[in-house]
């Protein structure tokens, strides 16, 4: 009896064993991955559709002020990234301020409507950088170049640095504006009338320290970005933004007045107008605010400076029109 229970279990066990082998064999088969991976039709979702061509094009910049007129002839008279400037040019001019905003510090607010011509006129045709160095629109402007090292970035480019009258012209236009958009100082025009940090002047003998300080002090924008801060010739950032070097023919050397003079002024609470030099800085001066531009000679070959032609005539006392085209009141 014992052996028969034993050999019935054994069979059973033997049954077991096996069902786990073959089980297997009898299992239902995967389906193939690409099979299992493709989806019924009706469970696909739609694909969705492509964006306009129009809403992935950039905007379009804003249109320039009614007082700018770009000379046509830039286009082949000057270097790309430049404009011409071509006109009469007063060597002595006198604004009066009608209302100070710091009468010590020579801000003003609104200068009367009329200017003052004096000096025998001149005739100027060059051409000048439309932004600051390095003449991108989009990049901000460099800083920390001495008075050498701009001439000689203008000249490797087959430009110059601009004159001190180049770059008065290029900035007050035909009409000698004191600021390059009109008589009345527009804070929201150009990077002007910021608040300034004062610089720690230790670090700027410290190679390991005058980054970080330059980016505390730095309150430039990309060039272009202030799009209302625009000559009547179509200069962009003549005031504001960074100081420029220019070349001043009555400077000296090595004693000041120097030849190496600035521009136009910085983003600070200073003058911010086109008339106004800065001749106290020697040619290594270097510093957060100081940038350039560069002008060069026409194309064409034709005279940068000359006498203006006896029919040409700036009556000694002129109006000045308001950007709208307004004759001032």
């Amino acid at each position: 009896m014992r052996e028969r229970i034993a050999f019935i279990a054994a069979l059973v066990v033997a049954a077991l064993v096996s069902a786990l082998l073959f089980a297997p064999r009898f299992q239902r088969p995967r389906e193939p991955l690409e099979a299992a991976s493709v989806a019924s039709p009706a469970s696909v979702a739609p694909p969705e559709p492509a964006p306009p061509v129009s809403a992935l094009a950039p905007a379009p910049p804003p249109p320039l002020p009614a007082y700018v007129r770009v000379d046509p002839a830039s286009a082949t008279a000057c270097h790309s990234g430049m404009v011409l400037v071509d006109g009469i040019y007063c060597p002595y001019v006198g604004h009066h301020c009608a209302a100070y905003i710091d009468e010590e510090k020579d801000v003003c607010a609104r200068f009367e409507p009329e200017v003052l011509c004096e000096g025998r006129l001149q005739h100027r045709r060059f051409c000048i950088d439309v932004f600051e160095y390095p003449n991108l629109e989009g990049v901000r402007p460099a800083v920390m170049v001495n008075w050498l090292e701009a001439k000689r970035a203008c000249e490797v480019e087959g430009k110059r640095l601009c004159s001190v009258e180049e770059w008065e012209f290029a900035c007050e236009g035909p009409q000698m504006w004191p600021y390059p958009y009109g008589i009345a100082r527009d804070p929201e025009a150009c990077n002007i009338d910021r608040k300034i940090s004062m610089p720690v002047l230790e670090t700027f003998s410290d190679p390991w320290k005058i980054s970080t300080e330059v980016e505390r002090l730095d309150r430039r924008v990309a060039s272009g970005e202030m799009h209302r801060c625009v000559s009547p010739f179509g200069v962009r950032d003549m005031t504001g933004n960074v100081d420029e070097w220019v070349n001043n023919s009555l400077g000296k050397m090595d004693e000041k007045p120097f030849r190496s003079t600035l521009k136009g002024g910085y983003w600070g609470p200073i003058r911010s107008r086109c008339r106004p030099v800065t001749s106290t800085h020697n040619r290594w001066f270097r510093f957060y605010q100081v940038g350039f531009r560069c002008c060069a000679d026409a194309l064409d070959g034709g005279k940068a400076v000359a006498p203006a032609d006896k029919t040409a005539r700036i009556p000694r006392r002129s109006p000045m029109a308001d950007p709208g085209g307004r004759q001032e009141p």
